[in-house]
């Protein structure tokens, strides 16, 4: 589906949880309700996905320390991690306004659950490590700011002459402060991603070997090298302009160029959220894995290849698991904790 028609069908979703919510639902709403979601795959899916992340904000117990409540504390009153700068904004009981902004209320909502868990930095010397789960932003010396992913870990290094950062494994994003004297560059395994002034990703740990890199730059411009390559080969390398996204395999660059914004949907993780755009039921998987202790595995190779979309909190696996469940026709059980999907029969 396009941009235009998930984004119609989460509003569609939205106005319809909240009709179901104000109190005066009847026997006409409901069928047209039902109706509507049989319709088509992806209204239930999205109807499901909002419900679930309503649900999950009012089971909330309190944030704030010594709250004798198990209720969400009132508006202002909620203690988030400081490394995110967006207060969440609580709710009043005219859930009537949900509306429109159905999507985005439950999803800023949902991720006020979490954030105040899920941020957790392991220092060591220079080196820092994140665990499955955990988000992190870090000042550097030289000015920069580096964000780290789940389950990653950096080395960092400041010179005269160079400012090296050694990505063991996972996810980071930099924010490079400009010093045309000291190229800001991160070593992943075989390869080198060079920058001087500018905001990127590097993910490391892609494709089957595991030494391929996967780039995301937002802002500037970088260049990917062998970290053995001669200073001929290093100068000839192709520059990744703002909105490129690229990967390795072997020894091949694939690029792709974007939007700027849409670049940035890619760095959606900074956030604690998943944006998962038309991707399979196993890419899905794969991604909640990155995030989550409890690993959702694929029983079935029939399901794997379901297309799955939405906006969903990473941390957040029991509600995507649900999700799944209600919206296909797949059977979920558990095993040691893991969630096994397969084909409903």
């Amino acid at each position: 589906m396009s941009m235009e028609s998930t984004q119609r069908i989460e509003d569609e979703a939205g106005r319809w949880l909240a009709r179901r919510d104000s109190g005066n639902w009847s026997a006409a709403d409901e069928q047209d309700f039902e109706r509507w979601m049989s319709e088509s795959m992806a209204h239930s899916v999205a109807y499901w996905r909002l419900q679930s992340a309503w649900e999950g904000a009012l089971r909330l117990k309190a944030l704030g320390a010594g709250s004798p409540s198990e209720d969400p504390p009132p508006p202002g009153q909620w203690n988030l991690s400081p490394f995110f700068a967006q207060r969440a904004r609580g709710s009043d009981s005219k859930r009537l306004a949900f509306g429109r902004r159905a999507g985005v209320l439950a999803a800023s909502v949902a991720l006020a659950a979490v954030t105040w868990a899920a941020v957790h930095l392991w220092q060591s010397a220079n080196s820092f490590t994140t665990p499955v789960g955990g988000v992190a932003s870090l000042p550097i010396a030289d000015g920069s700011k580096v964000t780290l992913n789940t389950d990653s870990r950096i080395k960092v290094a400041i010179s005269e002459t160079e400012r090296r950062i050694d990505l063991t494994y996972g996810e980071a994003f930099f924010e490079v402060a400009k010093d045309a004297k000291r190229p800001f560059v991160v070593f992943a395994g075989d390869k080198r991603v060079i920058a001087v002034g500018t905001s990127f990703s590097v993910r490391r740990g892609m494709g089957n070997a595991g030494d391929d890199i996967e780039v995301v730059v937002t802002e500037g411009v970088v260049k990917i090298v062998s970290a053995g390559a001669p200073d001929s080969k290093q100068s000839a390398a192709q520059s990744l302009p703002a909105g490129s996204i690229a990967r390795t395999s072997g020894t091949e660059l694939i690029v792709q160029h974007k939007e700027t914004r849409e670049a940035e949907q890619e760095l959606s993780w900074r956030s604690g959220m998943l944006v998962l755009k038309n991707v399979t039921l196993a890419a899905a998987a794969a991604e909640f894995n990155r995030y989550n202790q409890r690993k959702i595995l694929i029983e079935d190779a029939s399901v794997a290849s379901l297309s799955v979309a939405g906006n969903f909190r990473s941390t957040g696996v029991e509600s995507f698991v649900d999700i799944v469940e209600k919206g296909y026709p797949v059977r979920v059980s558990q095993r040691n904790g893991d969630f096994l999907v397969s084909a409903e029969r």
